[in-house]
């Protein structure tokens, strides 16, 4: 396990993790098909227009009754795009990262700002020192649920914990939530369906997914949660403030210093091999993306890092490409 060295939070607007919706538009006089090509495919909409069709200029006017038959709005009925498979896009970004032999990673995505989601593998992985943000979100629960705030003391261990990674305050943090029954207990609120704590006093050896990591990060970070906005605000202020060491992993995709993160790593001492993980939010290119990417398997922990910020990359890579490809697709249609 890594050995120590040495809040405030703020909401984006309500319309996270809310689908884009393309505008009712009306027409009127005619019924129209209106044909428009997009990045995702082709889109039909059809429009129906109340009375008859307006004739030429070369024709006789209509009658008042045409007219007035003609004036009603006609409205148009919008069919939704085919989906962007993300889940595709991820698997074929993440094939062309180099993973060391006997080494796995899985990835997953979320985009804050239209809540499309991908993950890629869905194998069990130690969680090391990742879980103590889990172990942090079970503490506020158990503290809303009771109806108080943290102590100093809890505070003070909260803080070491994820800004210094310290193991000596996440075991007594682990003790105080009633270690791995108390952050099941959580996560099954907390909606994680494949993460299972660690034995006795094991935290880092609890088992998780990178799906899961991504939903525990919007417990975090988004807006459906089940922690308070303060709650949310207290773990997203100290992810934002871990010392300077150890601020790689899913960083390296953000944009200059707008991430907040926790990272883990690991020596199994059965192997002599690394676990080593990264969860956090990444600002790129002025959209929020939620990122987890877990490893094991490396010779080192910096072959675990490298691997971690290739994986990383590649995930928000497979949404940002799509996206300016959507955006070049629009403009040429256009």
């Amino acid at each position: 396990m890594e050995s120590p060295r040495a809040t405030s939070g703020s909401r984006r607007a309500r319309r996270r993790g809310r689908p884009r919706r393309r505008a009712l538009l009306y027409v009127s006089l005619a019924t129209v098909a209106v044909v428009g090509a997009t990045a995702a495919g082709t889109v039909y909409v059809k429009a129906h227009a109340h009375g008859n069709a307006v004739s030429s200029a070369a024709s006789p006017a209509p009658s008042s009754s045409a007219s007035a038959a003609a004036s009603e709005e006609a409205s148009v009925e919008p069919v939704t795009e085919p989906a962007v498979d993300r889940d595709a896009l991820l698997s074929s970004a993440m094939g062309k990262v180099t993973v060391p032999s006997a080494a796995k990673v899985s990835a997953a995505v979320l985009d804050l700002d239209s809540g499309d989601s991908a993950a890629y593998g869905d194998s069990a992985f130690d969680t090391a020192s990742i879980v103590k943000v889990d172990i942090l979100a079970t503490l506020l629960l158990q503290a809303q649920d009771a109806g108080r705030h943290l102590t100093a003391t809890e505070k003070a261990y909260a803080t070491k914990m994820i800004e210094n990674s310290d193991n000596t305050s996440a075991s007594e943090l682990w003790d105080i939530i009633g270690k791995a029954t108390g952050l099941d207990a959580a996560n099954k609120r907390f909606g994680l369906t494949g993460t299972e704590g660690g034995d006795g006093a094991l935290w880092g050896l609890t088992q998780t997914t990178a799906a899961d990591q991504l939903t525990l990060l919007q417990q975090v970070f988004g807006d459906d949660s089940k922690l308070s906005e303060a709650s949310q605000a207290y773990i997203q202020g100290l992810m934002k403030t871990v010392e300077s060491d150890q601020r790689w992993g899913v960083s390296a995709v953000a944009d200059g210093s707008e991430f907040a993160l926790k990272n883990g790593w690991l020596a199994r001492s059965t192997t002599g091999l690394w676990d080593v993980n990264s969860i956090g939010r990444v600002t790129v290119d002025g959209t929020d993306y939620l990122v987890a990417v877990l490893s094991k398997g490396t010779v080192s922990q910096a072959k675990g890092i490298s691997l971690v910020e290739a994986a990383a990359k590649a995930a928000v890579g497979s949404f940002t490409e799509a996206e300016s490809s959507a955006s070049a697709s629009a403009s040429a249609s256009q």
